[in-house]
């Protein structure tokens, strides 16, 4: 978890990140999800990455989902549903 909360920039950027809709619905074909943030872990050490390293994610993806369905109930089978959450921070990097 980031030590300290957003700055106006980082906020900014978080955002925007939000504002594009879950990346796994809009990869399956819907592109209306709404979408919180959520850090990518960093180096398989399950520590939250910065501010700039996120994805948005609908709250079923990201939290409340269940096993396979939310990252935060089992990344491993998440990832292989979904791909990478490197991949994915690719795709939302190159949509920004």
């Amino acid at each position: 978890m980031p030590k300290r909360p957003a700055n106006k920039h980082e906020r900014a950027h978080l955002d925007k990140v939000a504002s594009l809709g879950c990346i796994t619905c809009r990869n399956a074909g819907y592109t209306d999800s709404p979408a919180e943030i959520h850090h990518v872990t960093g180096a398989g050490m399950g520590l939250r990455s910065d501010h700039y390293m996120t994805i948005p994610l609908c709250p079923a993806h990201h939290r409340t989902g269940g096993y396979g369905i939310a990252v935060h109930a089992g990344t491993e089978a998440w990832e292989a549903r979904y791909g990478t959450q490197e991949a994915l921070l690719d795709q939302v990097r190159g949509m920004l």
